[in-house]
């Protein structure tokens, strides 16, 4: 008795084969892949002729180190293709949980504890931090780097921090922090600066 397969359906004409968070990462995965591929073309070529084991010329120290990067990165990059992927899933998960301790009661707690007036300086500093460490993670988990994102969690704390507490924008803010991970998540992509442009 023989079992027939059938052959897979063909995707219509014009439709998307992939979901956007599968396109940005093979997209990274094709940047960080082609960047390695053109490392070892400009390593073999540095290197024509030095293959005598010891005995080889290294030339001039500034040669020497530019060969030894472009090798690097011959060498290093096709390891590192699965972290490019994986490091916006971590980021997206990170936001995620951000957004979520920013309806919890801890959270509610250290920031009435923020608003009002401590009698030490370090328990009013570590109020401050328990009321925006949810925030502070975001910076890092969208780019610690990027000044945009930087101005964006400075805004938001100082508000926090300034304005009278409003549980309906509590919870806007925490919904959108939380629908920002999901998209992290899905199509790191489309999340300005969190992926190097390709």
């Amino acid at each position: 008795m023989s079992i027939q397969q059938r052959p897979p359906a063909a995707a219509a004409p014009g439709s998307a084969v992939t979901s956007p968070g599968t396109a940005a990462a093979a997209a990274a995965l094709a940047a960080t892949l082609g960047l390695a591929a053109a490392s070892w073309v400009v390593a073999v070529r540095q290197m024509s002729g030095m293959d005598m084991g010891v005995a080889t010329r290294l030339g001039s120290f500034a040669f020497f180190a530019a060969l030894w990067a472009w090798m690097m990165a011959a060498m290093m990059l096709p390891g590192a293709a699965p972290a490019v992927v994986r490091r916006a899933q971590a980021g997206g998960a990170v936001v995620i949980a951000a957004g979520v301790y920013e309806l919890t009661p801890l959270k509610q707690h250290f920031r009435r504890r923020c608003r009002d007036s401590v009698r030490s300086g370090l328990g009013f500093g570590l109020c401050c931090v328990g009321s925006s460490i949810g925030l502070m993670l975001l910076a890092v988990a969208l780019g610690v780097m990027s000044v945009t994102w930087m101005a964006v969690v400075t805004v938001l704390v100082l508000a926090q921090k300034l304005l009278p507490v409003r549980a309906a924008i509590d919870v806007l803010l925490a919904l959108a922090i939380t629908g920002l991970g999901i998209l992290v998540v899905v199509a790191p992509s489309s999340v300005p600066g969190l992926l190097p442009p390709m």
